[in-house]
């Protein structure tokens, strides 16, 4: 058995690498390839939670030319995490993963409604819980749901998944001259006002000392590598 850094992680997943070069919804391709990586960890012995984000499917900033509300809009993007968390449940069973979708946005004939101390025995088991539903309120990011559920359910690390290597001070496709981080602190993301991740969330971490790795999905590999304590991507801390 390999040498683990993180036993219990929070990894958190774009809704946008679901749909791959989809205009919108989910490629079952990319599907089983994130449910093998994740099957990976579990054979490790790593307890994993999950949060999958809605924008493969709706978010609020692309939507706002209908004129809906916030509160609505942002309940159809809870839906859409649900949506995702369920596909992801399902491609993790047809492999043989012991796994628990549960919600903060109640849709019981789908999926448990979540209860921190019954998701922390779900992890204890090692099963592989996905958070869907957000925070189960309006005006919160899934960023946001993954800092809290992370500190909930006692998680070591929150693995923040995404496209690119490292954070940046700026869009690194835009910038050639854009300054990478591979250590910095949460402060210095609210200060600087860094979009990897909204600032509730950086906030989250900060005040409960959960550490964060940011790191490129795309690359094959990477999410083993993180929880080994390899380097990779930028860590955030105290």
């Amino acid at each position: 058995m390999p040498k683990l850094k993180y036993k219990r992680i929070l990894l958190k997943l774009s809704g946008e690498v679901f749909k791959g070069d989809l205009p919108s919804g989910i490629d079952g391709e990319i599907l089983m390839k994130f449910a093998k990586d994740i099957k990976k960890l579990q054979d490790l012995g790593v307890q994993v939670g999950i949060v999958i984000g809605g924008g493969n499917i709706w978010r609020f900033r692309d939507f706002k030319h209908l004129k809906l509300d916030r509160v609505t809009s942002d309940s159809i993007g809870m839906m859409a995490t649900c949506m995702n968390s369920l596909a992801l449940e399902n491609a993790l069973k047809y492999i043989g993963a012991d796994v628990r979708a549960v919600t903060n946005f109640p849709c019981e004939k789908a999926m448990e409604t979540y209860v921190p101390k019954r998701a922390q025995q779900h992890l204890d088991k090692g099963r592989i819980v996905i958070f869907a539903g957000g925070t189960g309120h309006p005006f919160f990011t899934t960023d946001s749901a993954a800092a809290l559920m992370a500190l909930e359910t006692g998680c070591e690390v929150l693995l923040k998944a995404t496209k690119v290597d490292y954070v940046y001070d700026k869009d690194p496709k835009k910038f050639k001259d854009a300054k990478k981080f591979t250590k910095m602190t949460f402060m210095q993301v609210l200060e600087r006002k860094l979009e990897v991740m909204d600032l509730t969330c950086a906030s989250m971490c900060m005040d409960g000392n959960l550490p964060m790795i940011v790191f490129n999905l795309e690359k094959s590999g990477n999410i083993e590598k993180a929880v080994k304590g390899d380097t990779i991507g930028t860590i955030i801390s105290n």
